[in-house]
């Protein structure tokens, strides 16, 4: 029976990506949630070159999400706190949910536009569907507040 070692091209590497291994879940966590932030932030605050609350409240009210004020909302706290709690490790498995359940309406909203982000299409909103469908799973990893509590979701 083969060694992971021994099916590496480059065995020397090993170590490595041994080493490396507990790392990956919360890098992975922590790139969702640092992704995530600044979009809640340009819905609800208008940083980062976003609408603000008012102006992004009149587009859902547009695209249909009525009362654009609560989807806003809604999305801009799933976005900010969502991400704060994965960048943490805290209710990762909820705030997962939660960002899981907006990615499916983001992908169905955004497949209009083909598959391409250069074009407006969904392949963004597929990769962030998937990563939190990964810490839904999952759950926090090492490195993370979840992992020091008697109990987690």
């Amino acid at each position: 029976m083969a060694t992971e070692r021994s099916r590496l091209f480059i065995p020397a590497l090993s170590p490595v990506y041994a080493g490396l291994e507990p790392l990956v879940l919360p890098l992975l966590r922590v790139a969702l949630g640092v992704i995530l932030i600044p979009h809640g932030c340009q819905k609800l605050f208008g940083w980062f070159g976003g609408l603000g609350f008012e102006r992004f409240s009149q587009l859902f009210e547009t695209i249909g999400y009525r009362p654009g004020a609560l989807w806003v909302t809604i999305v801009g706290l799933t976005e900010v706190v969502g991400g704060i709690c994965l960048i943490l490790g805290l209710f990762t498995r909820a705030a997962s949910l939660l960002v899981f359940i907006f990615m499916i309406n983001a992908v169905w909203f955004t497949s209009a536009k083909g598959f391409f982000w250069t074009s407006g299409g969904s392949e963004y909103s597929w990769l962030l569907l998937v990563v939190s469908l990964v810490f839904l799973i999952r759950g926090a990893g090492d490195y993370s507040i979840d992992k020091t509590m008697s109990k987690e979701f």
